[in-house]
């Protein structure tokens, strides 16, 4: 039999010197180069040789036809590097989504609707992403393809809406990144005072997150892991301390328990009051659905996502709703302080500095502070992985400018991360005198983008089993299992659909504190598209794009429920590890059931 390689080189598709440069190598084998360090760092921007052009659509006699194959074919072979280890997507998975939304944002939550609220609406979230992210996990195990949450509803449900769905999360992303540069700046003020132009930090911050992405997925990763290590330590020892503060071991000696749920109350704004924190509680914990969209750059998904995913559930109670508790019963709601954030990383409106400052506690504050800065600095870096990723996802299923699919030897979306750095030059924009207008417009583009994504992964997996199911196979072919179910989909799927009608309400009818002057309708009006801008962007993407190509929704039995499986003997390995786990003691199953 003639030599595949032989037969290429005569017609001309290899040549001998080509490959000996590594200019042509066979798909994942990398070729160790005696290259000066200059010529290495040059020739890693170049594509990636084992990349190809995505097939083209199968266009019919309109020039209006999308092609689902095509699409999930070209998600599936992405040349981006798999160098995420389990160490990473756990990490990414406990500490991704603490952020600003939970040190700062909470604090307002708190003054809107008492601490009863902002502990009710946290936990009713987190329920509801526990349901989601399993429900991803489910389908990120078995599909481990570039642009997960775009992707699977272009496969699943429809092109179009997949279409939508994909520039509404890089919309989100793209937007974060110089409102989080510019809330860095905010935080070195707290030590130095203005005395340094805010655009010179704007500058340093904008060149280390860009720095740290071109190192690739390693790079986000490892940095990710260690700022989720910080941000985790600082939360835990906030517990501690919190629960010493209560019982009167704080400076003063005085033993606080709760009294703020007496006085001046548990709840505040009634049911109003509610549906505006649980607005704020789904922003807090945006950034989890990371995790699946690290899946296609992850060594081995199957091993190392299932145990990220399970560990949000620890998350959800330990760092969120315990932390929550203890503030509510630190910091009453009517404090001033906690509704004077002039930004979203204002360290002196979070309630966790309140409690620590009211409890006679110095030093503190400064640590707090330096923690917050890293929380920005790590949304930050989130952003460019983000936005770039899911650009080129896009541009690999033919839905954004193939330009963004280029993908270098390092693996690194080179001309998504360029684009997400030409928007992060917005946050020069600090020093203007528009400034707050700006960004405030710029932030209800994505306002809504994560409720709208966590929705649709829950339909996606809805429809995912139906079709899976309608196709003759069994869940024990599943590598992982969503543990909720198609139950808890449902569950997570009304549930955001609840928030988006409370967004709507407490949108259009906002709540007015005591004091300040009634609403014009003019002022309805900015209140409500400030909130919910995102809503009719995402419509009119889904509806312009349906109605130019005419797609339509994906069929249970037509479903690719093939393509982009990583392991093809998946049911073999199955089968191996679970007669591996029948053998382990009660207490090792119970624990690998949570973790």
């Amino acid at each position: 039999m003639d030599n595949p390689r032989e037969k290429a080189w005569n017609h001309g598709e290899y040549s001998p010197s080509g490959y000996e440069s590594g200019e042509f190598v066979d798909y994942g084998i990398q070729l160790h180069q005696n290259q000066s360090l200059p010529r290495r760092f040059v020739d890693s921007f170049k594509r990636d040789p084992n990349a190809h052009q995505t097939p083209k659509a199968s266009v019919g006699g309109d020039g209006k036809t999308f092609d689902v194959e095509s699409a999930a074919q070209a998600t599936a072979s992405s040349p981006l590097q798999r160098h995420l280890k389990g160490r990473h997507l756990q990490m990414i998975a406990i500490g991704g989504s603490i952020g600003t939304g939970l040190f700062v944002g909470s604090g307002n939550a708190l003054a809107i609707g008492g601490p009863a609220s902002l502990v009710l609406s946290f936990m009713i979230t987190g329920a509801m992403l526990y349901c989601t992210v399993h429900a991803l996990g489910e389908m990120a195990v078995l599909f481990p393809v570039a642009g997960s949450f775009s992707a699977y509803s272009t496969r699943f449900l429809d092109p179009a809406w997949g279409f939508a769905m994909g520039w509404n999360y890089a919309m989100q992303w793209l937007v974060v990144l110089p409102l989080e540069i510019v809330s860095a700046t905010v935080t070195i003020e707290y030590w130095s005072h203005g005395s340094v132009n805010n655009d010179a930090w704007v500058a340093l911050f904008l060149a280390l997150i860009v720095i740290i992405n071109l190192f690739g997925v390693k790079g986000y990763g490892e940095a990710e892991f260690v700022f989720s290590i910080i941000k985790v330590v600082a939360v835990i020892g906030y517990i501690i301390l919190g629960i010493i503060i209560n019982v009167g071991g704080g400076p003063d000696g005085s033993y606080i328990g709760g009294k703020y749920w007496q006085d001046p109350g548990a709840f505040n704004h009634g049911f109003k009051g509610l549906c505006s924190v649980f607005v704020n509680a789904a922003f807090a914990f945006a950034g989890t659905e990371l995790v699946g969209l690290a899946a296609a750059e992850t060594a081995n998904p199957r091993k190392s996502l299932p145990t990220a995913i399970k560990q949000v559930f620890w998350r959800i109670t330990l760092f969120y709703v315990v932390s929550l508790t203890l503030v509510g019963l630190l910091v009453p709601y009517t404090n001033p302080r906690l509704l004077s954030a002039t930004n979203s990383a204002d360290a002196t409106a979070s309630p966790f500095v309140i409690s620590i400052v009211n409890a006679g506690i110095t030093g503190l504050p400064s640590v707090f502070n330096g923690v917050i800065m890293i929380a920005v600095l790590s949304v930050g870096n989130s952003s460019i992985y983000g936005s770039s990723r899911t650009l080129a996802a896009l541009a690999e299923q033919n839905q954004a400018p193939k330009i963004l699919a280029y993908i270098d030897r390092k693996g690194r979306p080179i001309v998504s991360i360029g684009i997400a750095f030409l928007l992060g030059l917005l946050g020069f924009f600090a020093g203007s005198e528009r400034q707050k207008e700006a960004f405030a417009w710029m932030i209800a583009l994505s306002g809504l983008s994560s409720i709208v994504t966590w929705a649709s992964i829950c339909l996606a997996h809805i429809r995912f089993r139906r079709g899976w199911k309608k196709q003759g196979h069994t869940l024990d072919e599943l590598a992982f299992r969503s543990q909720p179910g198609v139950i808890g989909s449902w569950i997570g799927f009304i549930i955001n659909c609840l928030v988006l009608v409370a967004q709507f309400w407490t949108g259009a009818w906002p709540i007015v504190n005591e004091g300040d002057p009634p609403l014009t309708p003019g002022g309805h009006a900015r209140s409500f598209f400030q909130v919910y801008l995102a809503a009719p962007v995402v419509i009119i993407m889904y509806i312009g794009y349906k109605l130019w190509y005419r797609t339509a929704f994906i069929r249970s039995y037509n479903m690719d429920l093939h393509t982009g499986i990583r392991d093809l003997n998946v049911s073999e390995l199955i089968a191996d590890e679970r007669a591996e786990q029948a053998a382990w003691p009660a207490w090792r199953r119970a624990y690998k059931f949570f973790c």
